[in-house]
């Protein structure tokens, strides 16, 4: 009975193992380190649910002191960045259909002249909304500085316009998403974070499984080019990821009720494009990765970043500079925009264009890593 009883020299002998084998796979010990670290900085330093300095167009009709007083207070309420001006209604439109401007702010060419007759005019604001948490603060902060925007200019005969009630009229548009309803921004956007997950994922076992199981042999004695071989194993999962895309699809539409402003078959084709994406990550991960706990470990270090950075769950342009450009990189931060851009506000071809260039470098890029790190042989 005494070889069954606890024994603390056995049970340090199993500690300092393990010790030894963390220090072996030095992959998982940078991981174990590594994610945290990453949570980390992520959420300590890039995420911000208030976003601040929006980009925002300026469509000037008046040119008087009080359209002046507005934009300058605009300005130095630090939630817009006064990027653009306008010349006419239409680039407006464009601008904001595009995601170039998150808000535009046009001032009547009567302004002035109402505003001095005491007939309160119309200020609009006009705002991106298919993200409602990016300008729900930036909207508040507009609304209280309505009232006391002007009141320096308002000064002798014209003290009289200083009422309890503004002297003009915040007349506010939410475009693409007027009724701000979360599920019209998260539901589409669900579609780039599952094709993330699960393309790199499974795509990330296909090697490294085969150099588990011992099938490694057979496939590197045929005469396979690296390429083919890469290719190969992605292709049957562009169809799994259509799949899951048409289960998102049809829930959006029946369950959610999110609207179908575009034109469906021209997502469809373009998310092939970020399916591939995906793929080759995951390929490219399992070139690299020693066994299939690596790879999934990569995964995740790969998915994370993508999820916090994108976009999907926080305003992308709450974000500091560098967080923003390491967005950039990310093929979801593109696809987000692809995929509410033609669902909810209808936009074509050449309005996703800017995004889609990005996703074809990164899938350039990674595919041709992993021919590289493709190994002829199993040294």
């Amino acid at each position: 009975m005494s070889q069954y009883a606890f024994n603390w020299r056995r049970f340090w002998a199993v500690v300092f193992k393990e010790f030894i084998q963390m220090r072996r796979d030095r992959l998982t010990f940078g991981m174990m380190v590594g994610i945290p670290m990453v949570q980390l900085i992520l959420f300590g330093y890039a995420i911000n649910s208030n976003p601040k300095h929006l980009p925002t167009a300026i469509y000037a009709a008046d040119n008087s002191p009080f359209s002046r007083t507005v934009i300058w207070a605009l300005r130095n309420s630090s939630y817009f960045d006064l990027r653009r001006e306008a010349h006419s209604a239409a680039e407006i439109q464009n601008w904001l259909a595009e995601g170039k401007v998150q808000f535009a702010v046009t001032v009547p060419v009567d302004f002035a002249r109402k505003l001095l007759r005491g007939e309160q005019p119309d200020l609009l604001l006009e705002a991106d909304a298919t993200d409602p948490s990016a300008v729900g603060f930036a909207q508040a902060a507009v609304n209280q500085l309505a009232t006391t925007v002007i009141n320096r200019d308002l000064t002798g005969p014209l003290a009289r316009l200083r009422a309890s009630a503004p002297p003009f009229n915040l007349v506010t548009h939410q475009h693409y998403n007027p009724e701000s309803i979360s599920q019209y921004n998260i539901v589409p956007g669900l579609i780039g974070v599952m094709l993330t997950m699960t393309m790199i994922i499974i795509t990330g076992l296909a090697i490294t499984r085969e150099r588990e199981r011992g099938t490694m042999e057979n496939l590197l004695s045929t005469p396979v080019h690296p390429g083919e071989v890469i290719l190969g194993k992605i292709m049957p999962y562009i169809m799994v990821g259509y799949v899951q895309m048409t289960l998102v699809l049809i829930a959006a539409k029946f369950l959610f009720n999110v609207p179908f402003i575009g034109s469906v078959p021209l997502l469809v084709a373009l998310t092939f494009l970020f399916i591939v994406a995906n793929l080759a990550v995951g390929i490219t991960f399992s070139t690299i990765a020693r066994n299939q706990l690596q790879a999934v470990q990569m995964a995740f270090f790969f998915f994370l970043p993508s999820l916090l950075l994108s976009g999907y769950m926080f305003p992308f342009r709450g974000m500091p500079g560098w967080a923003q450009g390491i967005g950039e990189c990310l093929p979801l931060t593109h696809f987000l925009r692809v995929v509410r851009g033609v669902l909810l506000k209808g936009n074509g071809l050449a309005e996703c264009a800017p995004d889609l260039w990005p996703i074809a470098l990164f899938v350039a890029v990674m595919l041709a890593i992993g021919i590289k790190r493709y190994r002829q042989t199993l040294d």
